[in-house]
């Protein structure tokens, strides 16, 4: 007849057997998981370089009236603080936005005067540690007096601006 000793036995190192090769199994799936997860992770292309601004400041001192002059150069825009304070005249502050062409800065000029909000192109050129303001004809357009050729602005006639640390001191005379 059928020894049950024998039969239970063998059911178990069955079922024994079954475990063993089940947890293979998931084992082998483990690294088969950890293999696809390492082949995924291999070196991806370096992200493009992250230009960081040109952060740059000029400022200039003549008698009692001041100038400065903050940039923010970036590869598509650059933007930036401008500032006139004359003594005897009226003083304006502000903020602009434009592109540098080359060494020269054209920008959109918001700023405030007599307590008033204005707007107006300004040009600089900056070089070798000098900005120096550009001038020309204007017009007025959609609200804000424009260059009416900025290719033919002068520099010659400018305020200049010594290349200064951004701590808001002036340059030495």
């Amino acid at each position: 007849m059928f020894n049950l000793k024998k039969i239970k036995m063998k059911l178990i190192n069955l079922a024994l057997l079954v475990i063993v090769v089940g947890l293979s199994a998931c084992n082998d799936n483990e690294h088969k998981t950890t293999e696809v997860v390492t082949k995924d992770s291999t070196p991806v292309a370096p992200a493009p370089d992250v230009k960081l601004p040109g952060y740059m400041c000029f400022a200039q001192q003549l008698g009692s009236d001041s100038f400065w002059l903050q940039l923010n150069v970036f590869e598509n825009v650059t933007t930036g603080t401008l500032e006139y304070k004359f003594k005897e005249k009226d003083s304006n502050t502000g903020e602009f936005e434009g592109k540098m062409n080359g060494d020269t800065l054209i920008a959109d000029y918001k700023f405030m005067s007599e307590g008033q909000m204005s707007t107006r192109q300004v040009a600089f050129l900056i070089k070798d540690s000098v900005a120096t303001e550009g001038y020309g004809d204007m017009e007025e357009k959609g609200g804000k007096m424009v260059f009416k050729n900025p290719q033919s602005l002068t520099f010659s006639k400018g305020i200049v601006m010594k290349k200064v640390s951004c701590g808001r001191e002036m340059p030495a005379k």
